[in-house]
């Protein structure tokens, strides 16, 4: 099932030159999913503490439906989000800087955010690129943290905070109260919800595990045989399982199915679908990845599977959850295509001991 696509000027931004109002504010975090989500609650908290306050996000375009713009159905006491959405093709600007569709995207952009006439930007990403992005704002304040993750940002920003949180949900928040003068809590963010993605996630059969398999790299990637062997023992036990299927990411499944004794169910899903499917998911079970950080935000149980990134900083943030780490494991971001070491040490029963544990709690 996929939605559909405007192939033109973004939709969602009906009102690009707002009525001035208190303040209009630009988020810009491009990507990736689990980025959005740890930004969420520092732009929902903004909403819920500053409700007439214009707020603006710039976003790769892959991930939009994650975000509940102006003219969202959801209503709530932070809904929408947002009020316009800034469509940002930089990665494929990367893949071909030079070339006249995307000199003329990036122009439609600058274009776009200059009408806008924001304030004030929150880089949430702490990327030059993304720092720049946020110059063409033309904002009279430029805001992210003291210590980015590309530290040449840092001298593209007009202020910055110094954040003391663990998680980076929790660095997010530092940086929102210093746009607002508040202190401000992190709240649970409401997700949109998509009438035909939640009508076709109705049919689902339930209970069901939703199991994540990918990542960003393959250090932070379980073995798939092992994956196949919860499956297997989830099906004995009256589960039906659901296999995740990110891009480039379908050979993966196909093995854990397999592997399952073909007890598992491979699944392609859109955003929309996605949220849908792990709405009605009694369990998930993921590395660090976006669908895990997609079900913490959804407070749904989670078994997180960490090797070389640190869960106190990046694990799951809400609901109920166990995350299994070997203390051993240090982090690294290098990007090894090889499991990590402490990764290997976790073993089937661990996990599905720590997902019965979950589930036993959930009745």
């Amino acid at each position: 099932m996929q939605n559909e696509r405007d192939t033109g000027k973004s939709k969602e931004n009906k009102e690009l030159s707002p009525a001035k109002k208190q303040l209009s504010v630009l988020i810009v975090r491009l990507g990736a999913m689990g980025d959005i989500l740890h930004a969420l609650p520092a732009i929902a908290a903004l909403r819920t503490a500053h409700p007439d306050w214009f707020l603006g996000w710039a976003i790769e375009p892959q991930w939009r439906d994650l975000l509940c713009a102006g003219d969202c159905a959801q209503r709530g006491p932070h809904m929408p989000v947002v009020d316009a959405i800034h469509v940002v093709s930089a990665k494929q600007w990367a893949h071909a800087p030079v070339s006249i569709t995307t000199l003329r995207d990036i122009r439609r952009v600058r274009r776009e955010l200059r009408v806008a006439r924001y304030d004030i930007c929150i880089d949430l990403q702490g990327a030059v690129r993304s720092a720049v992005i946020g110059r063409w704002a033309g904002a009279s304040r430029l805001i992210g943290e003291d210590q980015p993750r590309e530290r040449a940002a840092r001298w593209l920003f007009s202020e910055r905070v110094e954040t003391h949180g663990v998680h980076v949900i929790e660095q997010a928040i530092e940086v929102a109260n210093a746009v607002a003068g508040d202190s401000l809590p992190a709240i649970l963010p409401c997700l949109p919800t998509d009438a035909r993605a939640e009508t076709w996630a109705d049919g689902l059969n339930q209970p069901f595990v939703l199991i994540s398999p990918g990542a960003g790299w393959g250090a932070k990637c379980w073995p798939t045989e092992r994956y196949g062997a919860v499956a297997s023992r989830f099906h004995q036990a009256g589960y039906k399982i659901l296999v995740n299927t990110g891009p480039g990411e379908l050979s993966i499944a196909r093995e854990i199915v397999s592997l399952s004794g073909d007890t598992a169910t491979a699944m392609r899903l859109t955003i929309a679908e996605l949220i849908a499917v792990t709405r009605r998911a009694s369990l998930v079970i993921a590395g660090d990845t976006g669908p895990l950080h997609l079900a913490s935000a959804l407070d749904k149980p989670v078994v997180g599977i960490f090797g070389p990134t640190d869960p106190a900083r990046n694990g799951p943030f809400w609901g109920s959850f166990k995350v299994l780490r070997h203390p051993e494991s240090r982090r690294d971001h290098a990007r090894h295509a090889a499991p990590e070491a402490g990764l290997l040490t976790i073993t089937p029963e661990a996990v599905l001991d720590a997902a019965m544990e979950l589930l036993k709690e959930a009745k």
